[in-house]
C-alpha cells in the first residue's frame, strides 16, 4: 500500500488526503494544532475547515512532522505559500530521503518571486524529478462531496507524474499528467489574482460581459508571462490554465472571488481579512506575480491593477476607470 504524508489541515489538505485515501493510500496527514489531530483521529472529520466531510478509515492525523513522513513515498504540501520556506526548513531533515515532494500550493514567494517547486528545490535540496505539483479546478467543498472533478499532476519526470496520477485516482478525481511544471505553476498561481478582479467587479455589480472580458484577457497575461518563462502555450488552454481561471473565478466557494466581492462591495482591505477565515492566495501573491513579470519584462495590467487596489489604496471604480482608458491595441499583441 503507497504510503503518503500531507502536511496541512486546511480545506484542500484535508480533501486531498481523502482523495488519496479512497484511491487505496495510507494517509498520515500533519496538522499544528493538537485539536485538529483529535477531531480527525476520533471523529473522522476536521471541522474547523471542512465540516460535514466524513474522512476514510485510511486517514489519520499527527502533531509530529517526522511521523507523518515516515516511509512515505510522497509528502504532500499544502500550506499557505508565504510560509512554505520556513515550514519546509523545519520539516526537511525528516522527510524519508526518496520521498516525492507534491506541492498543493497556488502562489508565488514575496521578495524571490520564486515559484513553490523552486522554494521547495531550494529548501530541501532535491532534484526537478523528486518535485511535483498538483494543479486544475479544485474547490475543495465540492470535491468534500465527492462530486466529479479533474486535475493535473505535473513533473519534470513523467514516471514520478505517472505514479503520483495513480496514488490519487478514483471515480470522481481524474487526474492528468503533463511535464510542464512552469505552466502549471503559473495557472494555478495566476488565477487567484484574475478572480480577486473578477470579485471586485462582482461587488461593484458589474456584469458578465465585464467579468468574461477580465476573465479572458486576465489568461492572455498568464500565457505572456508563461511564455517569456518557458512554458508550453497548451497548459494555459488545459485544466490548470482556463479550468482552474473558470471554477476560481465563477465559484461563491472560492476564496479569493470572495475577498474582491467583498472589497467591491465598498470593505476595506483589513474588514475583509478580518471575515476571511482562509488564505487568499492571491492577496499576497499579486505583488510577487507583478515583480516576476517585471523581471521578465511581461505587462501585466489586470495584475497591475489588483495590486493598486488592494495593496496601495486604489479605489476600484477610479481602477476600472485607467484600466478602461489605456492605449487601444490588437488583442494578440
Amino acid at each position: 500500500m503507497t504510503r503518503v504524508a500531507v502536511y496541512g489541515t486546511g480545506s484542500w489538505g484535508t480533501a486531498f488526503a481523502m482523495i488519496l485515501a479512497d484511491a487505496g493510500c495510507e494517509v498520515t496527514l500533519w496538522a499544528r494544532r493538537p485539536e485538529v489531530v483529535e477531531a480527525v483521529n476520533t471523529t473522522r472529520s476536521n471541522p474547523d475547515y471542512l465540516p460535514g466531510c466524513l474522512l476514510p478509515d485510511g486517514v489519520r492525523a499527527t502533531t509530529d512532522p517526522g511521523e507523518a513522513g515516515r516511509g512515505a513515498e510522497f509528502s504532500v504540501l499544502s500550506v499557505p505559500s508565504q510560509t512554505l520556506r520556513d515550514n519546509l526548513a523545519d520539516w526537511g531533515g525528516l522527510l524519508e530521503p526518496g520521498t516525492v515532494l507534491v506541492s498543493l500550493m497556488k502562489g508565488v514567494e514575496l521578495g524571490s518571486a520564486k515559484r513553490m517547486s523552486e522554494v521547495v528545490r531550494e529548501v530541501a535540496g532535491v532534484g526537478p524529478e523528486r518535485v511535483a505539483v498538483l494543479s486544475g479546478p479544485n474547490l475543495a467543498g465540492e470535491i468534500a462531496e465527492r462530486q466529479p472533478a479533474a486535475a493535473v499532476v505535473a513533473c519534470a519526470d513523467e514516471d514520478v507524474a505517472r505514479r503520483l496520477q495513480t496514488a490519487c485516482h478514483t471515480p470522481y478525481f481524474r487526474p492528468y499528467t503533463n511535464t510542464d511544471v512552469v505552466g502549471c505553476e503559473l495557472g494555478g498561481a495566476v488565477k487567484n489574482v484574475i478572480a480577486l478582479a473578477v470579485g471586485i467587479a462582482d461587488g461593484m455589480g458589474l456584469g458578465d460581459n465585464t467579468k468574461a472580458s477580465l476573465m479572458t484577457r486576465g489568461l492572455a497575461e498568464t500565457a505572456r508571462l508563461g511564455q517569456a518563462m518557458g512554458a508550453d502555450p497548451k497548459t494555459f488552454a488545459g485544466l490548470a490554465g482556463m479550468g482552474d481561471l473558470i471554477a476560481t473565478c465563477s465559484s461563491p466557494l472560492s476564496r479569493n472571488h470572495t475577498f474582491g466581492l467583498n472589497l467591491g462591495r465598498g470593505m476595506t482591505v483589513a474588514e475583509t481579512i478580518a471575515v476571511t477565515r482562509q488564505t487568499a492566495e492571491g492577496v499576497k501573491s499579486c505583488r510577487s506575480i507583478l515583480d516576476l513579470a517585471r523581471r521578465h519584462g511581461v505587462e501585466m495590467p489586470l495584475t497591475e491593477t489588483v495590486v493598486g487596489i488592494v495593496h496601495e489604496g486604489t479605489q476600484p471604480l477610479v481602477a476600472v476607470g485607467e484600466l478602461m482608458s489605456r492605449t487601444a491595441k490588437a488583442e494578440h499583441h
